[in-house]
């Protein structure tokens, strides 16, 4: 029962950390298909798939206990006497450390436990049936640590309408107790307050938030609309106006700025280099003298000067060897599984062979090697099978790996040659870590830099020969540092370094990420925006250097300033200094020193990263993704927006102001969590460029001519109350009043939503018109007053025109003033229109058409003999003409002399 409980845990709710005792009978996976038995001397491995957690799309290698899995049966697991020791849960998903202690032997078993021995929480099992022990459950387990509760969004645009709309309450307060004020305090004063504020309660725009609602759900029709956009998705519908106000754009980096598939593009020598189109030679080589090479009998006398074949040979040998890449075959479908399975376990057939591995670059070496003629047919946990392009399998039997770490940067492997027994120890890493382990050479520093300009993810390989006593001797010493409680990880970083020293370099290879389809001319368009751009990924230091120069994110002529490791408040003050004295350079950093950096100088830090053209975050946690955002939305003020395409992007973009998630490899996670979901990187240039302007620009309009509206008529109930006497009597009732907001207006005003300064085209084009959106120009107290002094100017001369002209009879005020504040409204709003739609033509008419329709039926109100005479007409376009003519004279005026930015390219 207690088995079945694990493995229901594990196998169908992944809701626990656990490490693994036991693998069944393993058969790899891949898709639904079921691959072969896997001949393994210990069938003691398995895979998962963690791309929800970390944003890898790559199966990682996972291996159970050794003493447990020899065990000769599963149900002994229960009549063993052990304990485990685990240190206390923590946020950071690539590390571990504990040990197993088996006390019922003789002598009493000691193992340690790591990373690769653990299976995660939110991964999935991609191989086999795994009995573990659960060590974290529900909030302890590293997922769950490393997430953060969504917050309701609101946009900036609503933030500043509700500080204007507080602003109108206190005005309302304010006219009203004037009013009461001029009156003086007759009778019962307070009630004629209230009556006052009822009054004039139309400045309270009651209907913004309607029109603006409505506004916005046409905002995100029309972005899923847009056919240049396809398959985007908004699932918010309350802050499309936040894509037309960013100031900073946070990305990831795998799946978004890259496809993360990787391409073996140079292979180096020191005195000959092959490209792509000279891969053939290599070829060549390899196919000449099949087996080993001749030169290796000449490995010992270093004084021989190799010929280049063997050299090559040697290379494409390492490569081969070092890595963790292990081949899955895919079984065909046949009636008898059993003989399927085992012809495909002989054959190792190529058409049904691919590669899993931890990282796409391995895959992308071993792959290479196999288009020249060497190919990685079979790997186990203690051995390896290569075929030659003869047909040859070669075995070597694995005696140690030591896999890639973030301090490390690099990964070795001892291997031993079935066939002589040789012992060599290959290594390959970052060159900054192997320019000192390797023997002097005057190229290799050259090379790499050549590389890293194209883009291209350098390693660097090399090897040693160790003889029999050597390896006994680390291997004795190595397995002692395994088991030490404290400092495990110095420990054994000691002891492999011993073995580092002097090795041989053997080649410098390039591996190409390759990017996402117009990915360096949609960055550089967000940055001519004025829009500064941080990509937090949790990849390695040196890829993330590489994807920033190949995708232009850091410009050529920048220079890249990387920021030193550092685990103390001093290290990380001096550390700041230097970084402090660079002018425009470009930051990375990783995830640790960050860690460190915001401990000690947060405000220090962000203050010197916020004036960094780019910045580059790697090996981030999720944690700390969301973390980064909320820094820069407290210490800058300005709007974020996040975009990443898997669950371990998931916090950062329910953090931002802004959450963009792109439907890729690694699921629909981050797409479903965010506020808009786009199919491509290259889509966001459109979405903020074009409907993030016109979303801002359309509600900012919309949301002032609303308040307008209820301004004015306002302005006219305080002239009419003061002129007679400072009563509080309506000056429109019923029906009016109603349709006033309603039918005679709300079309041509909500037709806004139609209106755009810039053609798309345009936007596109001179992406630094996107700037002035950023300022907020289009929606402030300035424009705001403007707006309000538009209204008194036109409410005060609609009511005085028309106390003016009205014939003796009370009745024709009505009629007259009314007649000319719609007139007014309309023509407001075409003064307000910059691009004409067919749509705003027909609004305009249909509010004309059913106000005079209207007229025949409001006898109550106007008397239709008098609306039907000149004199009527005479003065209410007088009236209108005197309201509107300035403001338009003014605009001509204001668009002569002082010209918004884009009307010089809409000319």
């Amino acid at each position: 029962q207690t088995l079945f409980l694990v493995r229901w845990l594990l196998e169908a709710l992944h809701l626990a950390h656990c490490f693994i005792l036991y693998v069944k009978g393993l058969k790899l996976v891949k898709g639904n298909s079921f691959a072969n038995e896997h001949r393994m001397k210990e069938k003691c491995s398995c895979f998962i798939r963690t791309d929800q957690l970390d944003g890898e799309t790559d199966w990682k290698l996972k291996v159970a206990v050794s003493c447990t899995q020899r065990l000769p049966a599963l149900g002994d697991l229960f009549s063993i006497s052990a304990y485990v020791y685990a240190q206390k849960p923590q946020l950071d998903i690539h590390s571990f450390e504990g040990t197993f202690t088996r006390e019922d032997s003789d002598p009493t078993v000691h193992e340690s436990l790591s990373i690769e021995n653990t299976l995660w929480a939110s991964t999935v099992v991609a191989s086999g049936t795994v009995i573990g022990v659960v060590i974290y459950t529900g909030k302890e387990t590293r997922s769950v640590m490393n997430t953060s509760n969504p917050k309701n969004k609101v946009g900036l645009l609503d933030l500043e309408l509700n500080q204007l709309t507080k602003a109108l309450f206190l005005a309302l307060v304010a006219l009203s107790i004037v009013m009461v004020t001029l009156q003086g305090f007759v009778g019962p004063w307070y009630r004629n307050l209230f009556r006052f504020l009822l009054l004039f309660s139309y400045i309270i725009p009651i209907s913004l938030r309607v029109n603006l609602d409505m506004g916005k759900a046409a905002y995100g029709w029309m972005i899923m609309k847009d056919d240049n956009i396809p398959g985007t998705v908004v699932r918010t519908s309350t802050i499309p106006e936040e894509l037309g106000r960013l100031v900073y754009l946070l990305t990831d980096k795998t799946g978004t700025l890259t496809q993360n598939e990787m391409i073996f593009k140079r292979l180096h020598l020191g005195t000959v280099s092959y490209g792509t189109d000279t891969m053939d030679e290599i070829q060549n080589h390899i196919i000449s003298s099949p087996g080993d090479p001749p030169s290796e009998k000449q490995s010992s006398a270093p004084k021989v000067r190799k010929t280049v074949s063997s050299r090559i040979h040697e290379a494409v040998k390492a490569i081969a060897l070092c890595h963790n890449v292990t081949p899955v075959y895919e079984s065909h479908a046949g009636v008898n599984g059993e003989t399927e399975y085992a012809e495909v376990d002989q054959n190792f057939s190529d058409e049904n062979r691919t590669y899993q591995a931890s990282s796409p670059d391995e895959v992308a070496l071993v792959q290479w090697t196999e288009s020249v003629g060497l190919t990685l047919v079979n790997r186990d946990l203690t051995s390896m099978q290569l075929k030659s392009p003869g047909g040859q399998i070669l075995t070597y039997y694995i005696l140690q790996v030591f896999p890639f770490t973030s301090e490390s940067k690099r990964m070795g492997i001892i291997v031993r040659d079935e066939s002589t027994g040789e012992i060599t120890f290959y290594m390959k890493g970052a060159d900054v870590a192997m320019s000192t382990i390797v023997q002097y050479n005057d190229w290799l520093e050259e090379e790499c830099g050549n590389m890293a300009r194209e883009g291209l993810r350098t390693l660097v390989v090399a090897k040693k020969s160790l003889t029999e006593e050597q390896h006994q001797d680390f291997e004795n010493r190595y397995n002692q540092a395994k088991l030490s409680i404290h400092d495990r990880a110095l420990k054994v970083a000691a002891v492999v370094e011993s073995l580092e020293r002097e090795m041989e370099l053997l080649c410098l290879t390039g591996v190409e990420d390759q990017l996402q389809a117009d990915v360096r001319p949609t960055l550089e368009m967000l940055r001519n925006a004025g829009i500064k751009i941080w990509m937090l990924t949790g990849d390695k230091l040196e890829t993330a250097t590489c994807i920033a120069k190949s995708s232009h994110l850091v410009s050529r002529t920048q220079d890249i300033h990387i920021f030193r490791p550092v685990i103390s408040r001093g290290e990380a003050h001096l550390e700041l200094n230097a970084f402090r004295r660079k002018h425009d350079c470009a930051l990375v950093i990783s995830g640790d020193s960050l860690e460190v950096c915001l401990k000690y100088y947060e405000h220090e830090f962000v203050e010197l990263a916020c004036q960094c053209p780019a910045v580059v975050c790697c090996r981030c946690s999720p944690t700390q993704k969301a973390h980064i955002v909320k820094l820069l939305q407290h210490h800058t003020g300005k709007r974020t927006c996040a975009i990443g395409d898997g669950g371990n992007d998931v916090s950062m973009i329910q953090a931002a102001d802004c959450g963009i998630g792109i439907e890729g490899k690694e699921g629909k996670q981050a797409s479903l969590a965010a506020d808009f979901s786009i199919t491509q990187f290259k889509h966001i240039g459109r979405l903020l460029m074009v409907h993030g302007r016109n979303s801002y620009k359309r509600s900012a309009a919309l949301g002032q001519f609303v308040m307008h509206r209820g301004l004015i008529i306002s302005t006219m109930q305080a002239v009419f109350s003061s002129v007679f006497y400072f009563a509080s009597i309506p000056l429109y009732q019923g029906f009016l009043m109603v349709g006033y907001a309603t039918i005679y207006t709300m079309f041509p005003v909500f037709s806004l939503v139609l209106d755009q300064d810039v053609k798309p085209e345009m936007a596109l084009l001179y992406p630094e018109l996107y700037k002035d959106l950023t300022k907020g120009r289009s929606l402030s107290f300035k424009t705001f007053l403007i707006w309000v002094l538009i209204s008194i100017y036109q409410g005060g001369i609609l009511m005085y025109g028309a106390l003016l002209l009205f014939e003796s009879e009370f009745v024709h005020v009505v009629a007259i003033s009314f007649t000319a504040l719609i007139l007014t409204e309309l023509l407001m709003v075409a003064l307000t229109i910059r691009t004409w739609h067919w749509l705003m033509v027909v609004a305009e008419f249909f509010s004309l058409g059913c106000y005079v329709a209207s007229l025949a039926f409001l006898n109550e109100y106007f008397d239709v003999a008098f609306i039907t005479t000149v004199t009527f007409l005479w003065k209410v376009s007088a009236i209108t003409v005197v309201s509107c003519l300035p403001l338009y004279i003014l605009k001509y005026l204001k668009r002569k002399f002082s010209p918004p930015s884009y009307s010089k390219l809409t000319s």
